[in-house]
């Protein structure tokens, strides 16, 4: 049946290429190389597309358009022609989760007078995107981005808290697609749970002068985008008036450049909910490095740092807080623990929501910069976006003459076109100055940090940090193990992970002395699953000293891999991922409350001898959330582990030679 219906789809495929374009209605196809997924696309007077999986429709008849303001209407009028072309390539990117990345897809690209519309189809998605013909500055007045799902089913989503500002951290709601407020806006991704297994994540890539993509139901399985418009008048204000707040819009939505290159709209299909937690799209999709530039001055690593443990440091003799001996302290324990960074963050600088240039009395910066070069470890600054953003040429060019490594920025909370614009701008400055950056109060990734690799992270993410004020009516251990699958597809994850203070089901409080929910190997499990190229030690170096095992574990393991596998899991339930990074594999297991046990198949080994390192829950782990099994056992290729996770567990394994 499935060699009958790829030759079906195949035959399609090659007769939809000898239409004539004087017909009124164009039905065209294009098909994944493997054979699997087809978008069936319709061009007349208006544009639409439908997605097919090994012949089931997943979404039919979806309308596509731009209006420009001047009236020109983008994907609708007589198609002038469409052309084919294929690609099977491969790249090499900057700090990621493997080494290479393969490029492969079929891309049918229909021809108007004012626009081109692209469609590619790979093996894990369908994207699109139209690139303006404009000889000349322009502007959208509007857009219509339309997924018509073939069935009312259920979707995960996360909704923004005010309209189009938001910190992108929300829990996702599991909800049917026509039960959704048609007053609630949902940011990408968003995941549509189908039948026969299929999962379909809504994303967008190449984002770069554009307003992102929010999804409006309606109520029925229809789903519509929607776009903020383009800000008119801003003014400091929101937390601690370290952000703008906007307060009129334009009636359009971007001022656009002759030629515009609109961002990628995917649509991305998988059967097997593992491989959506590993795919490439994003990244795929997004520009590469500008030709020449050179980023092999971008350090990945770890990161120490003092704001989720508020200053956790015992036994010393001096007053712990935003002084120089404090941060020597967290200085030396990076040093001593082969960890590359600590960050400084909120209140090292005296003005800090207006102003870096004033640094706080007990601070001395450049002694900092200088007593870190001497232990090998670099620092990151935290800074508000406000006053990051009123002067970034010289705030970079000041803290890169001084030694400072990079910047947490933090407090956008917004992704319409300024301040979209504003990340590329950041990313671009920054790296002409060598610093690194991890954009906090952020939205989801979409391939800027594989035009700019100096761009090693975003939060937009249901994090850590909220252990800090939530109590235990917040679920952490079941959002672990959904927005891997979800949010982590678009791209790298500031989770902030390695509490050492964890609470089971019975013992978790809200404390000023934050605790993690669930147990040590669930936490030690997420340092293998998350992707996170700057990677950070949440607990203090007091909490780690008293847990040698687990800091030998958090500071061996790498933050960029050579090799990325999904082992097993499935949303909301469970997450099984293994890292290569040269000839050592780490593998990575996290449960929600539920007990979980699984065999772990080393088929992915190479022949020969290994040994593997075994970090899993203690026979009391599912009261004492603390309690864990470090152990030692020889495997081959091909053996199976067996691995008992306690509720709310996870586990984590080093395998070498």
């Amino acid at each position: 049946m499935k060699k009958t219906l790829k030759f079906f789809c195949m035959a399609a495929f090659v007769l939809a290429g000898t239409f004539s374009a004087s017909a009124a209605d164009k039905n065209i196809q294009v098909m994944s190389p493997d054979g699997h997924i087809v978008a069936s696309i319709t061009a007349g007077k208006t544009l639409s597309y439908s997605v097919f999986h090994d012949g089931n429709c997943l979404m039919k008849d979806s309308r596509i358009e731009m209006k420009l303001t001047d009236g020109t209407v983008y994907g609708g009028g007589k198609l002038q022609k469409f052309s084919r072309r294929s690609a099977n390539e491969t790249f090499r990117p900057v700090a990621y989760k493997r080494a290479e990345v393969r490029d492969h897809y079929n891309e049918l690209t229909l021809s108007y007078k004012d626009c081109d519309v692209i469609f590619r189809a790979y093996d894990d998605c369908i994207a699109y995107r139209f690139v303006s013909k404009s000889k000349k500055p322009f502007k959208v007045k509007s857009e219509t981005a339309e997924f018509n799902f073939a069935g009312d089913w259920n979707t995960w989503a996360g909704f923004s808290w005010n309209e189009f500002e938001s910190s992108f951290e929300n829990i996702y709601e599991y909800s049917a697609l026509s039960a959704i407020h048609p007053e609630k806006l949902a940011f990408l991704p968003q995941m549509i749970d189908a039948p026969n297994g299929v999962k379909i994540n809504i994303m967008e890539s190449a984002l770069y002068d554009y307003p992102g993509l929010y999804l409006q139901g309606d109520g029925s399985s229809t789903l519509h985008g929607v776009w903020p418009q383009r800000p008119k008048e801003l003014e400091m204000g929101g937390y601690n008036n370290i952000q703008e707040v906007v307060k009129s819009r334009y009636d359009y939505l971007a001022e656009c450049k002759a030629g515009e290159k609109f961002p990628w709209r995917i649509v991305a299909v998988t059967t097997r909910d593992i491989d959506m937690a590993t795919n490439d799209i994003v990244y795929r999709l997004g520009d590469a490095p500008a030709k020449g530039s050179d980023f092999s001055w971008v350090m990945p690593g770890k990161v120490a740092w003092d704001w989720w443990n508020g200053f956790y440091v015992t036994g010393v003799d001096f007053v712990a807080g935003i002084n120089n001996d404090t941060y020597k302290h967290f200085i030396d324990f990076a040093s001593e623990n082969n960890i590359e960074y600590i960050i400084m963050d909120d209140g090292w600088s005296q003005g800090g929501y207006s102003d870096l240039f004033h640094i706080v009395p007990e601070i001395d910066l450049e002694e900092l910069v200088a007593y870190g070069n001497e232990k090998g470890v670099g620092i990151i600054l935290w800074v508000g976006y406000y006053a990051f953003h009123r002067d970034m040429e010289h705030v970079c060019s000041h803290y890169s003459k001084m030694g400072i490594k990079g910047f947490k920025i933090d407090f956008m909370n917004r992704d319409d076109q300024l301040m979209v614009n504003f990340f590329t701008e950041a990313a671009g400055i920054a790296a002409k100055y060598h610093l690194v950056l991890d954009f906090h109060g952020a939205f989801k990734p979409h391939g800027l940090n594989r035009t700019y690799p100096n761009v090693l992270n975003y939060e937009g993410v249901f994090g850590l940090e909220n252990m800090k004020w939530s109590g235990i009516e917040i679920d952490m251990p079941l959002n672990d193990v959904t927005f891997p699958y979800i949010r982590m597809a678009s791209g790298v994850v500031d989770y902030t992970q390695g509490a050492m203070r964890n609470g089971s089901k019975s013992t978790y409080l809200k404390s000023r002395e934050p605790m993690s929910q669930g147990t040590r190997c669930h936490q030690l499990g997420e340092y293998v699953i998350f992707d996170s190229p700057l990677c950070m030690l949440c607990d203090g170096p007091s909490a780690y000293r008293k847990e040698p095992e687990c800091l030998s574990f958090i500071s061996r393991i790498p933050t960029v891999f050579d090799e990325t596998l999904g082992i097993d899991g499935k949303v909301g339930e469970s997450v099984i991922m293994a890292k290569r990074s040269g000839d050592t594999w780490y593998v990575g297991g996290t449960t929600n409350w539920d007990p979980r046990d699984v065999s772990i198949d080393l088929g992915f080994l190479d022949s020969g001898s290994w040994k593997a390192e075994i970090y899993r829950d203690g026979a009391n782990a599912d009261r004492h959330a603390t309690d864990f099994k470090h152990e030692f056992k020889d495997v081959k290729a091909g053996d199976k582990l067996d691995i008992h996770m306690a509720s709310g567990g996870g586990f984590a394994i080093v395998l070498t030679r």
